[in-house]
């Protein structure tokens, strides 16, 4: 197992991760976790953790870390907006087949409000590619 693992470990932190060297090359045979650096995904900064210095090896891992986290969110984030359409839809399905009176009082005026705000926002943002799209071509 010790031989499998990788020589860097990242703990995941809501903005980045915490990376650490990991050793096993040592008398006890254990693992050894040392940590070397905060990485920030939000601005892509690398910190080395107290006075250490990181080596080329270190930033490139560390810079390897932060492109594959950036896309993995971004992945994320579709399919987070892939679902809402299904949700969507499910909530279309409700409304229209299971729903009582009550209920329905109960969250109307919530999705009537979401779903204009969330439609002025991409008509908008439609307009604004239309826009470029057609500036771009005279």
């Amino acid at each position: 197992m010790a031989g499998d693992l990788p020589e860097y470990y990242f703990r995941i932190r809501e903005n980045g991760a915490a990376v650490f060297r990991v050793d096993t090359e040592n008398r006890q045979r254990r693992i050894e976790m040392e940590q070397i650096a905060l990485v920030n995904v939000r601005n892509g900064e690398i910190k080395p953790h107290g006075d250490r210095i990181l080596s080329e090896a270190d930033l490139e891992a560390c810079r390897d870390w932060l492109a594959r986290r950036l896309a993995l969110l971004a992945a994320r984030d579709i399919d987070d907006i892939l679902r809402s359409v299904d949700s969507m839809n499910l909530t279309t399905h409700w409304a229209q087949s299971k729903a009582t009176d009550a209920q329905l009082e109960e969250v109307t005026d919530a999705l009537l409000l979401a779903m204009h705000d969330l439609r002025t926002v991409l008509v908008r943002r439609k307009a604004e590619r239309m826009l470029k799209g057609g500036a771009g071509e005279s």
